[in-house]
């Protein structure tokens, strides 16, 4: 949620930060709805502060004996003007949340300009892409051949957009969400949390992902909703909270089920486990002071270059400009990785930095510590961060593609035999 008071003083900056993502201005609409609002309060103030002055009148004309009538009359007349400024001032008020609620995050300013992710900015390229001497398959195919990757069944359980994993394949992908999250939880002191997988509205709305993804999410019918990834459940732990300084950075990570409806994506990457309803992902979030955030975001993205290093799989970081920026973020930073098959690099990780924005819809924040002027600081909004840490299923994914040999069986990274039993090539199992 951006901040009304910058709306009011700076309208310029909302425009200009909505031309950069490629969406049209709306700061005068916003200041005028908040110019009715505030009037319809002003409005209302004086007609409460009117029935106060006579009801006191009330009282002492009751008490004279006087007649009353004409004082019950203008009360009955107050009562029904109060009523109707409360309806105004609420109608103005629910009109400002809602177009407010659907602005995105303000870009920061060295993010680069473009519109789309044909204009994003390769930071640099690691590792070395592997040279076959045949045409490499796709890893549906290798997982099919091997028997050990069941589509046909998974969309007898449960339709379209799922997989049924097998063998060396599940064990796989229970073997890297633990290295994973050994790697976060070890080496860069994240605290390990396992999550609700269901959560309220409020929720969701307050890390933002409502009202701008409802479509692309799953509701049950007692109202909870499934999270699209663990950052709503992990960044939401200090909703409502007053931390302290010197708490902070809150550093958590998990492992979870995510579950996407993908509705925005009809036709994208049909075919394997690119784009599934339901996927595991290791995911980081950071609970920061803004002087913090900078240097955070950039101690995200290393841990989850980590893993990539570490499986030996080639990727590229990437910084999305503007026009292709998630809706929450103020940067991004993403991990691509190489998909053999596909002779590109695919999206693997997204590390975000979000400023105050969520912090204010969840009404996340800290007391500074004391200085020596100070007698009482006055409370701020955290920053949060989200990072991917990895997508599992896109990580078994390149290991797959990036480790095939000739005859369809596959090679195990080596820092990760040690999480599937010191087994070292995956084959056809009989």
């Amino acid at each position: 949620m951006l901040d009304l008071k910058l709306i009011r003083s700076q309208p310029e900056i909302l425009d200009e930060a909505l031309r950069r993502r490629g969406q049209p201005p709306v700061a005068e609409k916003i200041l005028e709805l908040d110019k009715n609002h505030r009037m319809a309060l002003t409005e209302l103030q004086e007609q409460q502060t009117n029935r106060n002055i006579l009801a006191k009148q009330f009282g002492e004309v009751k008490r004279k004996g006087e007649d009353t009538t004409a004082l019950s009359a203008e009360s009955e007349r107050i009562k029904t003007e109060i009523a109707r400024f409360e309806n105004n001032a609420a109608t103005c008020e629910q009109a400002l949340l809602e177009i407010l609620s659907t602005l995105p995050n303000i870009p920061a300013p060295d993010v680069p300009e473009g519109a789309n992710e044909s204009e994003n900015k390769i930071l640099r390229t690691i590792g070395t892409v592997p040279t076959f001497t045949y045409v490499p398959k796709s890893h549906f195919e290798l997982g099919e051949a091997l028997g050990l990757m069941d589509f046909e069944r998974a969309s007898k359980l449960s339709g379209a957009r799922f997989v049924v994993l097998y063998g060396a394949l599940a064990r796989m992908e229970r073997a890297l969400s633990a290295f994973m999250i050994d790697i976060h939880t070890r080496e860069f002191g994240y605290k390990e949390v396992y999550p609700p997988l269901m959560v309220l509205e409020k929720t969701v709305y307050g890390t933002s992902h409502l009202p701008k993804s409802r479509e692309d999410m799953f509701q049950t019918t007692q109202g909870l909703w499934l999270i699209p990834t663990s950052e709503v459940s992990l960044t939401s732990l200090v909703a409502d909270e007053i931390l302290q300084e010197s708490t902070l950075p809150l550093r958590f990570t998990s492992y979870t089920p995510c579950f996407r409806a993908e509705a925005g994506a009809a036709g994208r990457d049909t075919r394997g486990m690119i784009r599934q309803h339901q996927f595991g992902k290791v995911e980081m979030v950071s609970i920061t002071t803004p002087d913090q955030a900078v240097a955070e975001h950039e101690r995200m993205t290393s841990a989850a270059e980590t893993i990539l290093q570490r499986l030996e799989l080639p990727y590229q970081v990437v910084e999305l400009c503007a026009g292709d920026m998630g809706f929450s973020a103020e940067k991004t930073f993403d991990l691509n990785v190489w998909l053999p098959s596909q002779n590109v690099y695919r999206e693997i990780s997204s590390c975000s930095r979000c400023n105050n924005f969520q912090a204010r819809r969840m009404n996340a924040r800290y007391r500074p510590q004391l200085s020596s002027s100070e007698s009482k600081p006055q409370l701020e909004f955290v920053h949060t961060l989200n990072g991917s840490g990895l997508a599992v299923g896109r990580t078994l994914i390149a290991i797959m593609e990036n480790y095939q040999l000739a005859d369809g069986s596959i090679l195990i990274p080596k820092i990760l035999q040690p999480y599937m039993g010191n087994i070292e090539v995956i084959t056809k199992e009989e």
